[in-house]
């Protein structure tokens, strides 16, 4: 496993330059070259860390190869931009800002699973590179907010479409990048995010304690606070709530 020696090797044809270096391995594995990854963030250079089998999703392989508190540690990281988008658009859109960005590396989350395809019109394409934007919404002002990131963004999809149907008023907003969204002025914030929806919940088959930030402390967050096991994703799931009925029964009993 030569997960350190990749990275650092990619950041010395950053600073050579001539070249945008991009190397992969799985999420877990970035433990071996966080040392060359933060070194990236600290020289601001533009480097690409590709990771993939993001979550307990990547299954049988098991808790060894499961990350749980590996997505928290890099949206910590100073510099760098940590994205984990939902599907194909979104993981254009992810590759494309990350070329595009000359003051710092950015680390590309990918899922091992196949993901469901969300269906946008060109605004909703456009406001992704602002790092969280309105996936569905209701017709009027929300009563619920539900924020997801890669593999659950469908999850919290199907829980808004249950929710919807019980009479509920409910958002879903799609957060590929929170370093990204951090930096756009308030009022676009606000426009995605307003302070006068409280009933929020979070939904990422990572470490919780990071989503606290945006729903707050009365707010609920389905997420990991413990390892994964060895299993077919679908039971793993299921086990751990990431399920659209869990994610429903949570906005209910928030309202």
């Amino acid at each position: 496993v030569r997960e350190f020696a990749m990275s650092a090797i990619m950041n010395g044809v950053a600073l050579h330059g001539g070249f945008v270096p991009y190397g992969a391995t799985f999420l877990v594995f970035m433990e071996y070259a966080r040392n060359a990854v933060r070194m990236a963030a600290l020289m601001r250079q533009r480097v690409l860390f590709v990771y993939t089998h993001d979550s307990i999703g990547l299954g049988e392989d098991g808790p060894t190869h499961q990350p749980i508190e590996q997505i928290a540690n890099l949206r910590a990281t100073p510099h760098l931009d940590t994205w984990r988008p939902c599907d194909t658009v979104e993981s254009a859109v992810a590759w494309k800002s990350s070329l595009q960005r000359i003051d710092g590396p950015s680390a590309l989350i990918f899922s091992r699973q196949n993901l469901v395809h969300q269906d946008r019109d060109q605004a909703q394409v456009e406001a992704i590179a602002k790092g969280g934007y309105i996936l569905s919404d209701c017709d009027g002002a929300p009563e619920a907010i539900i924020i997801a990131t890669g593999s659950e963004v469908g999850i919290a999809q199907d829980a808004a479409a249950q929710l919807t149907a019980q009479g509920r008023m409910v958002r879903v907003v799609s957060m590929p990048c929170t370093e990204a969204f951090e930096r756009q002025d308030a009022a676009y914030q606000e426009s995605v995010l307003p302070k006068s929806v409280s009933a929020r919940v979070a939904v990422e088959a990572a470490h919780a304690d990071y989503w606290y930030k945006y729903v707050g402390l009365q707010g609920r967050v389905v997420g990991m606070t413990n390892f994964g096991a060895s299993a077919p994703a679908n039971e793993l799931f299921e086990i751990y709530g990431f399920t659209a009925d869990n994610v429903a029964k949570q906005v209910n009993e928030l309202l």
